[in-house]
Formats: C-alpha cells, sequence, structure tokens
C-alpha cells in the first residue's frame, strides 16, 4: 500500500466522543450561566408592564372625573370606564379596550375613597398576596 492512499481516510473521520462531551459541557455551563439571568429580566418587565398599565388607568380615571365631576366608586369600579354608570355627563368610554387584567391574570384593586390619595389603584404582584417584597411586593398608584 501506498502512503498516500492512507491519507483521505485519516481526514474524513468524525468528531469523537469526548469532543461532543466537552461542547456538551461547555453548552450546560452557559446555559447555567445565562439562563437565570434571562429569566430574571422577565420578572422585571411584567412589573414594568404593570406600573404602565396602572399609569394609563389613572389618565382614564383623570379624564372621567373631568366629564363626571368625580371618580367612579369603589363599587362602579374600573367598570365605570367602560360601561356608563347611569350619569348623564358620562362621555365614555375611557379605554380603548376592556380594562386588561395584571400581568398576573388577577384583576387590578380599585378604592374611591382611598387611604393613599383620592383613589388607590393597585396589584397585588406576582404572588397575588397584599403587602411582600422585592418583586412580590405590590404594584402601586401611591
Amino acid at each position: 500500500m501506498l502512503p498516500s492512499t492512507l491519507s483521505p481516510l485519516r481526514h474524513s473521520r468524525g468528531f469523537t466522543l469526548l469532543e461532543l462531551l466537552v461542547v456538551m459541557v461547555i453548552i450546560g455551563l452557559l446555559a447555567g450561566y445565562v439562563g437565570p439571568r434571562f429569566f430574571g429580566q422577565i420578572g422585571k418587565s411584567e412589573i414594568k408592564t404593570a406600573r404602565a398599565q396602572i399609569d394609563a388607568l389613572e389618565k382614564a380615571l383623570d379624564q372621567y372625573r373631568l366629564d363626571v365631576g368625580r371618580y367612579p366608586s369603589t363599587e362602579q369600579g374600573l367598570q365605570a370606564l367602560q360601561v356608563s354608570p347611569g350619569d348623564a355627563r358620562w362621555a365614555g368610554p375611557y379605554l380603548k379596550k376592556a380594562v386588561p387584567p395584571d400581568p398576573w391574570g388577577k384583576p387590578y384593586q380599585y378604592r374611591q375613597p382611598g387611604e393613599h390619595g383620592e383613589f388607590d389603584l393597585f396589584s397585588f404582584g406576582p404572588d397575588g398576596q397584599p403587602g411582600g417584597e422585592g418583586e412580590n411586593a405590590d404594584i402601586t398608584n401611591w
């Protein structure tokens, strides 16, 4: 046999099992490092969404007050922004779409009169419970 006939066989071999294992370990380490940071950002974006929705609802409530002369009562709730509560001065709807739930699928809490202002508008946050700390804290308008 000639050495030139063996050389094409040496160049056409695939990856070894050890090389594949090293690549898999590197991918696993990267996923372990990047994954928690990525999913931590999802929680922050939901909180930012809740704050933006509360801000938009506050503006709609202010417009309601300008037209009607008062904020909707707790009993009327945020639905008064979509459906007339029977007041002749109501010029709504004050929202283009229905009142959205918070980013965790629960309704926003509305109280009028509020304990912290003319009205209180808030979400209980990701845990769905009053209070909480850190990412589980309530998102409020005060």
